[in-house]
């Protein structure tokens, strides 16, 4: 499976990530406070370079989703087809992550059936560790 290789900017989010913590990257300008992903050194909005990690609810809706067939990585055959969602966050709907919806934190990717992805469902994050990095996935949040 591929992992993520973390850059300088984007290293917090992992190390929160292994604590089971979904934080982000903010602008710490007084007159700002924008949210910004992927993590980087400038605020794209007003050119700030401070920056703070906000703890985030972890819960958000599902943007948008695929179901790759056949998979183009070897690694990925025998879990497929499987989805692969874009989550916007409640905190911001513009910050959007890409992950899995599944089942159970540590349940295969193919888990979910796929009759259940519906775009605006709401959702929210839980983390499985993968070759010793944790690495957020979603689940549908109970009505």
């Amino acid at each position: 499976m591929l992992l993520p290789v973390p850059d300088e900017d984007g290293a917090p989010f992992w190390e929160y990530a292994a604590r089971g913590e979904l934080r982000m990257q903010a602008c710490a300008a007084p007159d700002c406070g924008e949210l910004r992903f992927p993590p980087r050194p400038c605020c794209p909005h007003c050119q700030s370079f401070e920056s703070e990690w906000r703890l985030m609810s972890g819960r958000g809706r599902l943007w948008s989703y695929v179901r790759p067939h056949p998979p183009l990585l070897p690694a990925y055959a025998a879990q497929a087809p499987y989805n692969v969602i874009l989550v916007e966050l409640v905190e911001d709907p513009r910050i959007r992550l890409a992950g899995n919806l599944v089942t159970a934190p540590d349940a295969p990717l193919d888990s979910l059936d796929p009759a259940r992805l519906r775009i605006g469902a709401r959702v929210h994050v839980a983390f499985t560790v993968q070759d010793g990095v944790s690495v957020p996935r979603w689940l549908l949040e109970k009505s």
